[in-house]
């Protein structure tokens, strides 16, 4: 295992810096979006600049530590539904929550959509044990014969990021306008 290294546990303020700019950076995301000034999620957490830096040397590894326990739950919430009797309604249940995930913070569907291929990327990383717990739904409901057999997993997130980004970009839009674009999107990936 050439160049790997233990990762020693952090020192108490260490831990607490970390915390602190984790929940500063949900906030400034939250607020403007994941293009948030990062000197000022640091100012928020009461660090500077390089301690950020130390803990996440890239916007996209700040990121993905705040967006780890969502990533975290989807996955685990993929593999629960696959014990759901309808294979078809279970991918979609997971995909309405994949979704919604991608519009927690305002250019995250932009940010996730640059890294399905990516596999350098932090986000990327994080994002593959939920993309395979989704991978399991997918060809359950293509062995029921509910799904298309050509839809790969990377086509159903770049088919979910796109509906969540243009749900994203309609600021008068609501929930029931996002169950109608999942409608849609899944009534030309059911089988025929």
């Amino acid at each position: 295992m050439g160049g790997e290294t233990t990762a020693r546990p952090l020192r108490a303020d260490a831990r607490r810096n970390r915390d602190r700019l984790v929940a500063e950076a949900r906030a400034a995301f939250e607020q403007d979006g994941v293009t948030a000034s990062l000197e000022d999620v640091a100012a928020r957490a009461g660090v500077g600049i390089g301690t950020l830096y130390r803990h996440f040397p890239t916007r996209e590894a700040l990121l993905e530590a705040v967006l780890r326990e969502r990533f975290d739950a989807l996955g685990a919430e993929a593999r629960t539904l696959l014990g759901h009797a309808r294979p078809r309604e279970a991918l979609i249940t997971w995909a309405h929550g994949f979704a919604a995930a991608g519009t927690t913070f305002r250019g995250l569907t932009a940010a996730l959509s640059a890294t399905l291929r990516d596999e350098s990327s932090a986000l990327h990383a994080s994002c593959v044990s939920m993309r395979a717990a989704g991978e399991a739904l997918l060809a359950r409901a293509q062995h029921s014969g509910e799904i298309r057999a050509d839809l790969t997993v990377i086509d159903l997130s770049t088919l979910v990021f796109g509906v969540a980004w243009a749900y994203e970009q309609n600021s008068g839009w609501g929930p029931g306008d996002l169950d109608r674009l999942f409608r849609l999107l899944f009534d030309g990936l059911t089988a025929r």
